[in-house]
């Protein structure tokens, strides 16, 4: 990563920021916390760019631009929409998940409890 990557990406997070600050009270604590869950559960993709957050932001500045209230943009269950926001996005868990089941398989090997295939 060059420097100019470093500082292109901090330019992007302002500008996110920026438009999170714009939206109503009540959609930038919503957003707050679809971030912190975001960030616990770790979609890999949040690593790669601002895209999912700012496709977050889209979307609330548009519900908001409706005059709708932020629960009727995301419901009621916020985890839920959090969990649908990133179905079918690899998370750390998942990454986790696979690592141990090749480090358990590579150990069995080795003590030959699994055949080689």
């Amino acid at each position: 990563m060059s420097i100019q990557d470093v500082i292109r990406g901090k330019k992007e997070w302002r500008a996110h920021v920026a438009r999170v600050k714009a939206l109503p009270q009540a959609y930038q604590i919503v957003y707050g916390e679809i971030q912190k869950y975001l960030f616990k559960v770790g979609p890999v993709e949040l690593t790669e760019g601002i895209g999912l957050l700012s496709g977050l932001v889209d979307f609330l500045e548009e519900g908001a631009s409706l005059g709708k209230g932020v629960l009727e943009v995301t419901g009621n269950d916020v985890a839920a929409f959090c969990d649908d926001l990133i179905k079918g996005s690899k998370t750390y868990a998942d990454l986790y998940q696979e690592t141990v089941d090749q480090e358990v398989t590579k150990a069995m090997r080795k003590v030959r409890v699994i055949p080689h295939s």
